[in-house]
């Protein structure tokens, strides 16, 4: 296959068959001063455009993502033994976009994002469920709105890694990277 993306969608695909979070991925992103964080997100999008994933805005990784506006993400697939790495710009996603992406969540889910203050100190447990309870009264015979803080990104990536575990530790490793052009252009690298 000559395009990283349509790779991506085939072991996306064959890992979605036999992992139980298939789309979760490593989010690695980091501060104005080069202060690296990853952490577990869920994919909810692939496409010629990028790779998608939602959050609340004011989190760690929301404030991270407004200083430095690039990550990385790192799939690994014990049951197919592979992983892809994806470097690239991060991009937000339309106000439409998120609006649909958020009507699709469980309701519960959509309360949670009224409720939580996601990364910062909480006070109690008790605080956080008076919250919840709020939001689940406020919003119970509605549809709940997307909270103004709540959005997605998509990772336009310029360069994907893809690697496969071969006998004797002789792994598979190709790289796409994107020219001057905008085309990607694949290198085999040593294991």
């Amino acid at each position: 296959m000559s395009e990283p993306i349509e790779l991506f969608k085939d072991w996306y695909d064959k890992a979605q068959k036999s992992e139980d979070l298939g789309d979760a991925v490593a989010l690695a992103t980091a501060d104005s001063r080069g202060r690296p964080s990853v952490r577990m997100v869920l994919l909810k999008g692939a496409d010629e455009r990028g790779f998608t994933f939602y959050t609340n805005l004011e989190s760690r990784k929301g404030h991270e993502l407004a200083e430095n506006p690039y990550a990385a993400l790192g799939f690994h697939w014990k049951s197919q033994k592979r992983q892809i790495r994806i470097e690239g710009k991060v991009i937000a996603v339309s106000d439409d976009e998120a609006d649909q992406y958020f009507a699709t969540r469980p309701k519960d889910s959509q309360i949670g994002a009224w409720a939580s203050q996601q990364s910062r100190p909480m006070k109690s447990r008790f605080e956080f469920e008076k919250e919840i309870a709020k939001y689940t009264l406020k919003y119970a015979l509605k549809e709940v709105p997307r909270p103004p803080y709540w959005s997605g990104f998509y990772i336009d990536p310029s360069r994907i890694e893809f690697w496969e575990d071969r006998q004797f530790r002789l792994h598979m490793r190709h790289v796409y990277e994107k020219d001057e052009k905008g085309t990607w252009v694949m290198k085999e690298l040593y294991p």
